[in-house]
């Protein structure tokens, strides 16, 4: 499979930071909108709503590729934070607490912001010198 799949690995790393982030910022805009969902909304200024920012806003970027690091650094944090002060106290076991989802964006971000953007990415758009092309193919190979 490696050797099949693993031509197309930069497109699919892309495909996941994209559906990835889409799928965050709409935990976002559940919280800040209330859509998709009930309508229902958190108060701006307060644990919640801070959530909500991070996951629109942190969510776009990352979908976007702008800043991706940056933005996965901190998402990846506040899932973190999110799994111990949520989830962690009805139990250890991600299964049974409900906090698979959290520790799996937590992962997720983590390796997006180790890794960057990648293609399709406006971060990616603004390395188009031959060096950092060349560093970008490298990396991303």
């Amino acid at each position: 499979m490696e050797r099949f799949l693993g031509n197309y690995s930069p497109y699919l790393y892309a495909i996941l930071r994209i559906v990835a982030g889409l799928m965050f910022a709409m935990h976002g805009s559940q919280k800040l909108f209330g859509w998709p969902g009930d309508g229902n909304t958190v108060e701006l200024f307060s644990m919640m709503g801070l959530a909500g920012i991070i996951e629109f806003v942190g969510g776009l970027m990352i979908a976007l590729g702008l800043f991706a690091s940056w933005a996965a650094f901190i998402a990846s944090g506040q899932m973190a934070v999110a799994f111990f002060m949520a989830h962690l106290p009805q139990g250890w076991n991600p299964l049974l607490n409900q906090g698979e989802l959290a520790l799996l964006y937590c992962f997720l971000f983590l390796y997006i912001a180790s890794r960057g953007a990648g293609i399709w990415s406006v971060d990616g758009a603004r390395h188009t010198d031959a060096r950092d092309s060349a560093t970008m193919h490298r990396r991303y190979s």
